[in-house]
């Protein structure tokens, strides 16, 4: 990796000189925030882009501006996270058209919601955010491309919780929405990692990527007042530990990370790792929530293995055909 990027690069910095011509990708949320940004990026340097997304109608007004921009093409696929049958059909079109992925970028996500579940009865959060990811890219496994990659979608907020494999639902606990977030983003770290372990022997290379905090519409669910006391409590807890300032990305920098993961980086040092701001992210288990770098929980490889079991049997108990 001979360029050195950072917090403030954006996507086109990332993918300057880059020619995708003949190049495919996947990109989950492609209709918005990050997930669109991603989509621009790619398509503006020639890459041919499917975008799952969640309401098709919406979506096609959303990205008119992409398509009417990109050298490459982007075409749009229904998916809904939070509903297996919804994922099932996807994956199914995807299989069928039997066309590989060059890269995977799973960008889909919600954050913080109320407390709800999914269309199978699992907690909103962990169903979406690390479920619906699961059982569609378990099932479109033969779609990534020998020697492609695999970019998952983490938080920093996955230091305010690790999995809870026994409770992963909310069934017996009371409901908090951000130790449901941090929980279902711990999950798409450790999925990261143990799909990267079981693909590796194709060349393909699985990563899980902080993007950075930027106003995109994923704190919709969020009062304005609640949004502004987050901020104030995330630049007290880092300035008490002795942390410079969180600073807020513009849309085309919280992209850049994903773009960096999914072309430009050796994914050979990136494979099995959480990234930051376009490098790998060090160990950090300080007790801080809002520190940098990755808790060693998120990437802990017995944890992996034991949520991927899980995870299994959470989707097998809803359905034997994922």
């Amino acid at each position: 990796m001979t360029e050195k990027f950072g917090a403030k690069s954006t996507a086109d910095e990332v993918l300057a000189g880059v020619d995708l011509k003949g190049k495919r990708f996947l990109i989950t949320g492609a209709s918005s925030g990050i997930g669109r940004e991603t989509a621009r990026a790619l398509v503006a340097h020639g890459a041919s882009v499917v975008g799952a997304v969640r309401d098709l109608v919406k979506a096609e007004r959303a990205t008119a501006s992409v398509r009417d921009a990109a050298s490459g093409s982007l075409e749009l696929i229904e998916l809904d996270l939070a509903s297996l049958q919804s994922v099932r059909t996807c994956a199914d079109r995807l299989l069928a058209d039997g066309r590989r992925f060059d890269s995977i970028i799973a960008n889909a996500g919600v954050m913080a919601t109320p407390f709800a579940r999914t269309a199978d009865g699992f907690e909103l959060q962990f169903g979406t955010n690390h479920l619906g990811h699961f059982a569609l890219l378990n099932r479109i496994a033969p779609l990534l491309a020998d020697n492609g990659r695999l970019v998952v979608l983490s938080s920093q907020a996955h230091r305010v919780a690790d999995v809870d494999l026994d409770d992963p639902n909310f069934e017996r606990q009371a409901y908090d929405p951000w130790v449901a977030y941090g929980r279902s983003k711990t999950a798409t770290s450790l999925f990261a990692a143990e799909f990267d372990r079981r693909h590796r022997h194709r060349g393909i290379r699985a990563a899980s990527v902080m993007p950075g905090n930027s106003l995109t519409d994923l704190p919709r669910h969020l009062r304005q007042e609640d949004l502004q006391s987050l901020f104030e409590t995330v630049g007290k807890a880092r300035a008490e530990a002795g942390l410079p300032p969180a600073e807020l990305k513009d849309i085309p920098q919280v992209a850049a990370t994903s773009v960096w993961a999914a072309v430009v980086a050796d994914k050979d040092e990136i494979g099995g790792h959480y990234l930051e701001d376009c490098v790998v992210a060090p160990i950090n288990d300080t007790h801080n929530p809002f520190a940098d770098g990755v808790r060693s929980y998120a990437l802990d490889a017995d944890k992996a293995k034991q949520l991927w079991a899980k995870s299994e049997e959470l989707i097998g108990a809803n359905t034997a055909a994922i």
